[in-house]
C-alpha cells in the first residue's frame, strides 16, 4: 500500500470523530454568537432583531461587569495561591514515611471527587453557618463571636469553599513530582551540608516547577468558570459581591431572560479564557523546554 493511499485512508477513517467534534463545538459557538448580535430576550420571543453591537456595549458598561471581572480574578488568583502553596506543603508532609500512608492520601484526596454542589451545601450548612456551623462552634468556645461568613466575607467564602475542592488535585500532582526526585541528589546536599530550607529552595521548587505551572494551567482553565459553589451558597451577593463572570451570565440569561445579552457575555468570557490560556500555554512550554 502507497504512503498516499494510507495516509488518505487514515484520514477517512478520522473524518466522523473530527466531524462529529466539529459539530459538538462549533455549531453551540457559532449560534452564541449569532444571538449576541440580536435583541433576544425571552419574555419578548417574537420581537427579534439585528442589534449590532448594542449587546457588547451594555454588557461592557454594566457597573456588574467589572465587579465580576475582578471578582473572577480575585477567585482564580486566591485558589492558585492556597492550593499550590497548601499542595506544595502537604506534598512533602505525606511523602515521609508515616504510619497508615495510603489511607492518609486516600483521605486527602477525596474532596476533589465531592461534586461542587454538594460541597457547598457542607460548607454553607456545616462549617460556615454562624448559628450551628463547626467554625461557629469553635468562635463561641474561645469566647468569640461567630462569624456570617456568608454575609461579612462572601468572596472569601467561595475561594475558601473552591480551594478545599482543588487542593487534592493539586496534592497529588505535585507529589507524584515531589517523589521523581533523585533520592541521591537529596542525600549529596545533605552531605554538602545544606539545611531543610536551603534543600527546598535550591532542590526541591526547581525540581517542582513544571509540575506546579501544569497545575496552574489546568486550574485556571477551570476556576474561570466557578459556578455551583455561587448559587448554592451565596447567589452572587451581597449585591454583586461574589459575582463572578459566569455568574453573570446566568443571571443575564436566565433571570433577566436576555438571550441576546447572555450570549455576548459568553462571548467575552470565551475571549478572556482564550487569552489567559495563551500565556499560560506559552508559560508551560517555556518551563517545559528548559
Amino acid at each position: 500500500m502507497s504512503t498516499s493511499h494510507s495516509r488518505g485512508l487514515s484520514r477517512l477513517m478520522m473524518a466522523p470523530s473530527v466531524g462529529l467534534l466539529l459539530i459538538w463545538m462549533i455549531v453551540p459557538l457559532a449560534m452564541t454568537l449569532w444571538f449576541s448580535f440580536q435583541n433576544y430576550n425571552l419574555l419578548n420571543p417574537a420581537n427579534v432583531g439585528f442589534a449590532g453591537l448594542f449587546n457588547y456595549r451594555f454588557f461592557y458598561t454594566d457597573p456588574a461587569f467589572f465587579q465580576s471581572l475582578w471578582n473572577t480574578l480575585a477567585i482564580v488568583g486566591g485558589v492558585l495561591l492556597i492550593t499550590v502553596v497548601g499542595g506544595i506543603a502537604i506534598a512533602l508532609l505525606i511523602d515521609q514515611e508515616i504510619f497508615g500512608q495510603g489511607i492518609v492520601r486516600i483521605m486527602i484526596i477525596s474532596p476533589f471527587f465531592v461534586m461542587p454542589p454538594v460541597a457547598a451545601l457542607v460548607w454553607k450548612n456545616m462549617i460556615m453557618h454562624p448559628s450551628y456551623g463547626v467554625l461557629a462552634d469553635m468562635a463561641r468556645g474561645v469566647g468569640l463571636q461567630p462569624v456570617d461568613w456568608f454575609a461579612q466575607y462572601p468572596l472569601l467564602s467561595i475561594v475558601i469553599i473552591v480551594a478545599w475542592q482543588w487542593l487534592p488535585f493539586a496534592t497529588l500532582i505535585l507529589l507524584t513530582a515531589l517523589q521523581s526526585l533523585d533520592g541521591e541528589q537529596k542525600e549529596a546536599a545533605e552531605m554538602d551540608g545544606a539545611g531543610i530550607v536551603s534543600r527546598f529552595i535550591y532542590l526541591v521548587l526547581p525540581h517542582l516547577a513544571r509540575a506546579i505551572t501544569v497545575v496552574i494551567l489546568i486550574q485556571t482553565i477551570f476556576l474561570l468558570g466557578v459556578y455551583a459553589e455561587i448559587l448554592v451558597t451565596t447567589n452572587g451577593g451581597p449585591g454583586y459581591a461574589s459575582t463572578n463572570l459566569a455568574f453573570l451570565i446566568y443571571r443575564t440569561a436566565l433571570l433577566g431572560y436576555d438571550v441576546g445579552g447572555a450570549s455576548a457575555g459568553g462571548i467575552i468570557a470565551v475571549i478572556l479564557a482564550n487569552i489567559v490560556a495563551f500565556f499560560l500555554m506559552r508559560a508551560v512550554g517555556k518551563n517545559l523546554d528548559r
